[in-house]
């Protein structure tokens, strides 16, 4: 009886820390959810297109490398941010003389070197492995490189800016929140293949340029300068979302001494 009171009080002690958290809740529901919309959509698009992976045997594995620059390019702004937060070192930083804007800037180099160190030896080991290189695009491949790696940093920094105002509960974001890209991006198929109600909602973000380009290239229709200057445009405006999003709730959390408690 003693054991099943002990058990029960874990148990419950679990449940209540759910209720009190609502992206660890959100977290539970959202992985099953995005894995179904997210391969519904990759089937609904192969059945009426087979042929069209046979046109260009890279295409997927283009998409797939692409893909992971964006997510380790995220994840590379906010993992050592977290870093900071765990070790409760934020506020020792900014004892000494380093600025918040010098903070971001440190964080979108590391993000650019953890996303070589994690990409490029994928993208050499599929040479061996399927007869396929990505460096065979060319000039474009510099410019989808850039955008996707700027739009992860916008993203990281929106994510850090969250976790800062709110806690450490909410550090699923950095997952939920790139995923969230997946299915609207248009990785592995043409943006046409959303519902029309959703296509503006993908034309909105430069990921779904990125990878609309990506495909024009493979597929050898040229390089798409819409496409291009769109995705320019919308990652300035998202880059200084989340710069301003991140500077916004860095001064909130210093005039309120979260900085001192940011890893509570």
């Amino acid at each position: 009886m003693a054991s099943l009171i002990r058990i029960y009080a874990m148990v419950l002690r679990h449940i209540y820390l759910l209720r009190g958290s609502w992206p660890r809740v959100l977290e539970l529901a959202y992985w099953p959810v995005m894995q179904m919309i997210l391969w519904g959509f990759i089937t609904q698009f192969f059945m009426g297109h087979s042929e069209w992976v046979a046109q260009a045997a890279g295409l997927l594995l283009a998409a797939v490398l692409l893909w992971d620059v964006l997510f380790r390019a995220q994840l590379g702004v906010t993992l050592p941010f977290f870093e900071e937060l765990y070790s409760r070192n934020l506020g020792h930083l900014f004892v000494s003389p380093l600025r918040p804007w010098e903070l971001i800037v440190s964080l979108l180099g590391i993000s650019t070197v953890r996303t070589l160190i994690g990409v490029v030896p994928a993208a050499l080991l599929a040479i061996p492995l399927y007869h396929y290189s990505i460096f065979t695009l060319g000039l474009p491949l510099i410019v989808f490189f850039t955008q996707l790696l700027v739009t992860g940093w916008a993203l990281g920094l929106m994510v850090s800016g969250l976790v800062l105002r709110f806690g450490l509960g909410a550090q699923s974001l950095a997952w939920v929140a790139i995923f969230a890209l997946a299915p609207v991006s248009g990785i592995y198929y043409p943006i046409d293949t959303l519902p029309n109600w959703l296509q503006p909602v993908a034309l909105a973000l430069p990921s779904a340029h990125v990878f609309e380009g990506m495909r024009a290239v493979v597929l050898g229709e040229g390089f798409h300068v819409g496409h291009f200057f769109a995705a320019l445009v919308l990652n300035l405006v998202y880059m200084v979302l989340g710069a301003a999003l991140f500077m916004s709730v860095f001064g909130l959390a210093r005039r309120r001494g979260l900085l001192l408690h940011s890893g509570e």
